[in-house]
């Protein structure tokens, strides 16, 4: 008996299935992140979310506002947190081996942060995929945050996709609209 054919994804489900399989390696406690940088139908780079190399991960008490996180309101203390996002870790990578990412897109389990969003714009990264939403914590900076994310050429764009692990990926706060990806 053979088996069913297997109907092929596009390419947007596809790299965003990879981003979520990178996502398992993040160690934050907050978020839980994963991100693949692809040119030309090209994986250049992939990156997750956590502390940065051959310090104490997350999950081990590295981050102090991960460690702590009743003494931080929601969108405070980010300057106390060592994590690196998943955006940032797979511009870094590729940067570390010479690719360039101009012109690429992003496939981010996670709407980019106000923070990586002009990191990706200053890469020249023209386009961003994500599965789950982010705002900004504080409401008065909203209308900025869209401002600025509306720079991607081919846009930022939000795939319809089921994630299985949602509930261990996102915050334990909300599995609706995170407040913070660390």
């Amino acid at each position: 008996m053979s088996r069913p054919e297997r109907q092929r994804p596009d390419f947007d489900h596809y790299f965003m299935g990879l981003a979520m399989a990178v996502r398992a390696r993040a160690n934050c406690l907050g978020s839980r992140v994963g991100a693949v940088v692809v040119k030309g139908h090209r994986v250049l780079s992939t990156g997750y979310n956590g502390t940065p190399s051959k310090m104490k991960n997350c999950v081990d008490g590295g981050c102090e506002r991960c460690a702590n996180p009743e003494r931080f309101e929601s969108g405070q203390g980010y300057d106390l947190c060592i994590c690196v996002h998943a955006e940032q870790n797979a511009l870094l990578q590729a940067a570390r081996f010479g690719i360039s990412v101009d012109g690429g897109t992003v496939y981010s389990t996670m709407r980019p942060c106000f923070g990586c969003t002009k990191e990706l714009l200053q890469a020249g990264v023209e386009r961003v995929v994500y599965i789950h939403d982010w705002q900004h914590p504080d409401p008065a900076f909203q209308h900025e945050y869209n401002r600025i994310q509306a720079r991607f050429p081919g846009g930022i764009n939000q795939l319809e996709m089921e994630d299985p692990d949602a509930d261990w990926a996102l915050p334990k706060k909300s599995a609706r609209v995170p407040d913070s990806k660390t």
